[in-house]
């Protein structure tokens, strides 16, 4: 029988994390360091890599780092090929990046009837039709060690509907692209997990909201809603990645787990 440690154990095994460099990405991939795992970094060209690589080379892991914009199928397909031209080994995809916004983008956060269908378009190829491509893409590297772990990172708002009270007086908001796209992610972990098991197990988690300097009165409304009474913090996250990359949840799959404080109990 294997100990806890052992079963934590990622010597030998290597995780794609997209998004790699934004703020929950690099406490993924610290996780994974931690374990043992080495590490393919992802992320949009002209991201810098320089101060999370410094952090992680103290774990003596392999690291590679590979740009690629997600919202673009060609760069998608190129991210493939270098793999497999350099035979590169995934066990571990972890499709974190994701389509976002920003709050001054036309068509985004605003009311429903001025949301526009590029946008929606540009937060389905980032959020879903990318975890879609590469998931099919790299299936066969996956499926080689007889472990393969997906980890799709959906949201609280792929699971609930937004309050969009807690929004008001700020220029924050909830697209619904946003909402669709990421509760499309959690579907498309179900039909995986169904699809090409056992050799790879799929699972997805739901965060909530992170704290990151948001407007006073925003923080307030959202932690009088979540009975642990706080947001979340990027390290909040570490254990759930080690636990769903990791053996720790060798008879897991097709689930979503929300890492919220509670949000989405009411």
């Amino acid at each position: 029988m294997r100990t806890v440690q052992q079963l934590m154990d990622m010597s030998g095994r290597t995780a794609l994390i997209t998004g790699a460099t934004g703020g929950l990405g690099q406490y993924m991939a610290e996780t994974i360091a931690e374990l043992g795992g080495d590490l393919i970094l992802v992320d949009k060209p002209d991201s810098s890599y320089t101060s999370l690589v410094e952090i992680l080379k103290k774990n003596k892991v392999k690291i590679q780092c590979i740009d690629c914009d997600l919202e673009d199928s060609e760069q998608r397909t190129n991210l493939i090929k270098i793999i497999y031209n350099k035979n590169i080994p995934v066990d571990v995809l972890i499709n974190n990046a994701a389509f976002g916004g920003m709050t001054d983008l036309h068509g985004w956060t605003t009311l429903f009837e001025e949301q526009t269908i590029d946008t929606w378009r540009r937060a389905i190829e980032v959020n879903l039709t990318a975890a879609f491509d590469l998931s099919k893409g790299l299936l066969p590297k996956l499926k080689q060690g007889g472990r393969g772990s997906i980890i799709n990172i959906s949201s609280i708002y792929g699971v609930n509907g937004p309050v969009h009270s807690m929004y008001e007086g700020t220029d924050m908001g909830n697209p619904a692209a946003y909402s669709a796209s990421k509760g499309g992610l959690i579907q498309l972990t179900r039909w995986l997990s169904t699809t090409i098991a056992p050799e790879v197990r799929v699972n997805a988690i739901s965060p909530g909201g992170v704290f990151r300097n948001q407007p006073e009165k925003f923080v307030e409304r959202y932690e009088r809603r979540t009975p642990l009474g706080r947001m979340a913090t990027e390290e909040d996250f570490k254990g759930i990645i080690a636990y769903l990359a990791s053996d720790m949840s060798e008879y897991v799959t097709g689930q979503n787990i929300n890492i919220d404080g509670g949000w989405t109990t009411w």
